[in-house]
């Protein structure tokens, strides 16, 4: 009887080691998850960037002609020499991480990714969720569409399907500036597709009538085509916008340093050659 008594007890406490030790570690967890998902609002991760001497930055590798893949795969474009230039020039690699733009910000402050580069437009509401760098390069917003299609300006998009990227800086104009384009639109709404190339493709297929997107992707995009003189870009009235750099808005560090390499690359002309490369004249 005792002996069975003791068997209990000691069964007993070995359950409450395990219990323990069960909720020691998913606090711990818990606790880490936490903490990596503050990691933007508190922490300026410079000083690991520079020790570590890697930073992942995230895009969208479909962008042509900010950040893409070429023929062979290897990911090219503006932002990927510019960016590659930039760090080169602080002694860091660029660990390049594809992602879905519409979870960007996201992506950046659970500390997914260290920075935002990829033909990524300064607007009001980013700035809510992230730090910008300085401007590097200004862009309009176009609507590419098919000569046959007979659309010559905004007004002549009535009653015609549109379509943009999700979450693009195209998307957020077009709902900021609806008299400019959107009360032309079928619906009043433009179709969201994940990348640029799959509404080139629908637009090719007449399944819509004009996709809205900046100039620098539409001409690059238009020039590599067999069939370039098939398109045609229009025109309206909205304003010129920033390309910027997204950061946490704790790494003041990193902010810093990427604005002083754009300051330093601006005045050397080295920024001005290279969109020549990319944008030509």
């Amino acid at each position: 009887m005792v002996s069975q008594r003791k068997k209990i007890i000691v069964n007993s406490i070995v359950g409450l080691v395990v219990l323990f030790g069960v909720v020691f570690i998913g606090l711990g967890l818990h606790n880490k998850n936490q903490n990596k998902g503050q990691i933007g609002a508190h922490n300026d991760e410079w000083p690991r960037i520079k020790s570590e001497k890697t930073i992942t930055i995230g895009l969208d590798d479909t962008f042509v002609p900010m950040g893409f893949r070429d023929n062979s795969g290897k990911l090219v474009g503006f932002d990927i020499d510019l960016a590659t230039q930039v760090f080169k020039d602080l002694g860091i690699a660029v660990k390049w991480q594809p992602i879905d733009w519409s979870m960007k910000e996201t992506e950046l402050n659970t500390g997914n990714i260290d920075a935002i580069w990829n033909g990524y437009t300064a607007t009001p509401e980013r700035a809510q969720k992230v730090a910008f760098s300085n401007s590097y390069h200004r862009v309009t917003q176009v609507v590419v569409t098919l000569k046959k299609n007979n659309i010559n300006s905004f007004a002549d998009m009535s009653g015609k399907i549109l379509a943009d990227q999700n979450s693009s800086s195209g998307d957020a104009e077009l709902n900021a500036k609806p008299n400019i384009l959107k009360k032309y639109i079928k619906d009043n709404k433009a179709v969201g597709y994940d990348t640029f190339d799959k509404a080139f493709n629908d637009l090719n297929a007449g399944r819509i009538d004009g996709l809205l997107v900046d100039e620098d992707y539409a001409r690059y995009y238009i020039s590599h085509q067999d069939n370039a003189d098939n398109y045609q870009i229009v025109k309206g009235d909205f304003s010129m916008t920033d390309d910027v750099v997204g950061f946490r808005k704790g790494d003041v560090g990193l902010q810093k340093a990427v604005n002083e390499q754009f300051s330093k690359l601006q005045k050397n002309g080295w920024i001005s050659d290279l969109e020549k490369k990319w944008f030509g004249q």
